[in-house]
């Protein structure tokens, strides 16, 4: 009776753990391939971003005519964006009027009317595809006043959509397209070899009308990460017998947001502190606070198995005070005797625009007897800010009283780079994504040398997240990035050992600094 009872158990379980462990692989692959084409998406808005930005400076400049000393700006300004291929001015129908590299128009196959451009969220932008020979270009037109327009040609480089898992990469297409189906760029196949069971993955621009498709051959898809098959399977048998138990024995379970609140309530939730470095110096310039959860048995919880959660169950609030009280008591005779040493704050952005934020963080951080000047709250890009204006205002307050604010995630996340303008941010903190391939994929790098270029027309400054080796550090800095952090120079530290951290580099440095004056005197 009992060897049937396991039987029929092991049976009913491994039922339910095979439809489980497929759905959960579908589920994942569907939600990687979704994940890549949002980012193709987002390199597209940076692209169309960095071209309003270009056309927008040149305008405000009086840039926006035929003279030869206007075309002769222009041209330097294009050469200093690679991305851009031409500019030129334009009549209130969208025809051509004069162009800075007038050889670029005998390429042209056509010209788009303005009736025919599309719109985008900016209702003075429009965006058209530009026919040339020897592939097509993207068109950005701005309208400058009634009379006239400038455009902005962007050429589109094939490598930016050159993003798919190698397992994957012979076996799939990636293109990107405006909403009207005319097709600007793509990475695919040769036409030998078609994809016989395509399935689509498809992404549009709620600002831009631009769409990207990733199209995956069905029978490679299905092989796809399969090997976490029987692995999983072993831990859900596994999971069903502890939850058999679990009800056998009558135990009652209260739920992960239970143990959120008593983890709370016991003050188990530590700051961890990671470096800021200068890429070129290597000095540390300050760090971030991050989110460890630490059990009276002295286990380390890891930010994925508890942050969503605190975050859709609003508990994050909470949590985020209580760590940056426990961080400026930590860091205070070290932030007050280094008055440039910053400390950063991630915050979601609900909590950006709850009732009472700034007046709380202003609270807290004079409680502490530690300078503004020297606390950054980073907003985290990955979620979306639904109110902009409210959110200008409040970063507009936080910087009146001497706070900086830096936006996370960029590149990534939802918000556009014309967006983080209007923000009025001080800082972009480029997303380890881009730097994860910047060493050796040729598109990353255009799209970290357009952040940078656009940051410094915004008067931001960039740091660049999640650097683990020299190639990383060097291409950055090749870029123009100036500060990172990352593994390169040390994990997410507790408090003691974030502070020996911090003396090893100020003896380092002090010896440094002995040799180089015994050199000068010798």
């Amino acid at each position: 009776m009992l060897a049937a009872l396991v039987l029929a158990s092991t049976a009913a379980f491994g039922l339910a753990g095979n439809f489980a462990t497929t759905g959960f692989i579908h589920h994942q692959q569907a939600r990687q391939l979704n994940e890549l084409s949002e980012v193709v998406l987002r390199r597209s808005e940076v692209a169309v971003d960095l071209a309003a930005a270009s056309l927008d400076e040149l305008a405000g400049r009086g840039f926006a005519n035929c003279d030869p000393t206007a075309l002769q700006a222009v041209r330097l300004h294009i050469y200093q964006r690679s991305a851009i291929k031409d500019v030129r001015l334009a009549n209130p129908d969208g025809s051509v009027i004069c162009s800075a590299y007038s050889e670029t128009l005998e390429f042209d196959k056509g010209w788009v009317d303005r009736a025919d451009m599309l719109s985008s969220d900016d209702k003075k932008l429009l965006l058209f595809r530009v026919e040339q020979f020897g592939g097509d270009a993207l068109g950005i037109l701005r309208d400058i006043d009634a009379k006239k327009a400038l455009v902005a040609i962007v050429r589109i480089n094939a490598t930016l959509f050159d993003i798919m898992p190698a397992d994957l990469r012979d076996h799939s297409e990636v293109l990107l397209a405006l909403n009207s189906g005319e097709t600007l760029g793509e990475f695919a196949l040769g036409t030998d070899k078609a994809l016989p069971s395509p399935i689509e993955f498809q992404k549009t621009s709620t600002r831009f009308p631009l769409r990207t498709t990733i199209r995956v051959d069905r029978a490679v898809l299905s092989h796809w990460n399969a090997e976490v098959y029987w692995p999983a399977m072993a831990i859900v048998l596994v999971l069903g017998a502890l939850f058999g138990l679990l009800l056998a024995r009558s135990r009652r379970t209260e739920g992960p947001i239970a143990d959120l609140d008593r983890a709370i309530a016991r003050s188990e939730f530590k700051p961890y502190f990671q470096p800021i470095f200068d890429l070129r110096t290597g000095a540390i310039k300050g760090c971030e606070i991050l989110a460890r959860w630490q059990r009276e048995d002295g286990s380390v919880v890891p930010p994925m198995n508890f942050i969503p959660l605190a975050e859709s169950s609003g508990r994050i609030q909470v949590m985020t005070w209580h760590l940056l009280q426990r961080a400026l008591s930590d860091l205070r005779p070290h932030l007050r005797a280094h008055k440039d040493f910053k400390l950063s704050l991630n915050v979601v952005p609900k909590h950006l625009l709850s009732a009472g934020f700034v007046e709380t963080l202003r609270r807290t951080v004079l409680s502490a007897r530690v300078s503004a000047r020297q606390i950054m709250i980073e907003v985290t890009e990955r979620d979306e800010l639904d109110d902009l204006a409210r959110a200008a205002a409040l970063v507009a307050q936080l910087r009146s009283y001497g706070f900086r604010v830096a936006i996370d995630d960029v590149g990534v996340g939802h918000s556009g780079l014309s967006r983080l303008k209007g923000l009025g941010a001080n800082t972009i903190k480029i997303d380890k994504y881009f730097v994860d391939t910047i060493a050796i994929d040729a598109s990353t790098t255009t799209i970290v040398e357009m952040l940078v270029v656009l940051a410094k027309d915004l008067e931001m400054t960039v740091v660049a997240e999640g650097i683990e080796t020299e190639d990383q550090r060097h291409a950055l800095m090749a870029c123009g990035v100036e500060q990172g952090q990352g593994y390169l120079v040390a994990a997410p530290l507790p408090y003691a050992r974030f502070m020996e951290l911090l003396e090893e580099h100020a003896s380092r440095r002090r010896s440094e600094t002995s040799h180089s004056s015994n050199a000068m005197v010798a």
